[in-house]
């Protein structure tokens, strides 16, 4: 079993910065992926950003420029440096790990308000 644990949610201004990080934990032995999903009040699970073990990243158009995702793989944790947030970033943010299966964390809450 491999556990994911996030951190780093919380309340920001509009146009300011939070860095999320997830860590991932147990039986790992080569994670194939590690990314960021979330969930708005009323709205469906969407992709935000995705890393391969390789380095290879994958953005959301509506982050790109904006976020930024990076892996150290020697920690197994991933980051999300989110920059310029706006109020439509306001969601639940949930990593994933991809070792075999798909491992989930219970999300973190993010808040972009004035």
């Amino acid at each position: 079993q491999v556990q994911v644990v996030e951190s780093g949610g919380g309340l920001v201004q509009p146009g300011g910065s939070l860095r999320l990080s997830c860590a991932a934990s147990g039986s790992i032995f080569s994670i194939a992926a590690m990314g960021w999903h979330r969930q708005a009040p009323g709205k469906q699970r969407e992709l935000v950003a995705v890393v391969a073990d390789g380095g290879g990243t994958h953005y959301a158009d509506s982050v790109k420029g904006r976020f930024t995702i990076s892996r150290d793989n020697a920690k197994n944790t991933v980051y999300l440096q989110m920059n310029n947030l706006k109020p439509e970033d306001t969601a639940v943010y949930y990593c994933y790990a991809v070792q075999g299966g798909t491992y989930w964390g219970k999300g973190t809450l993010v808040t972009v308000s004035s």
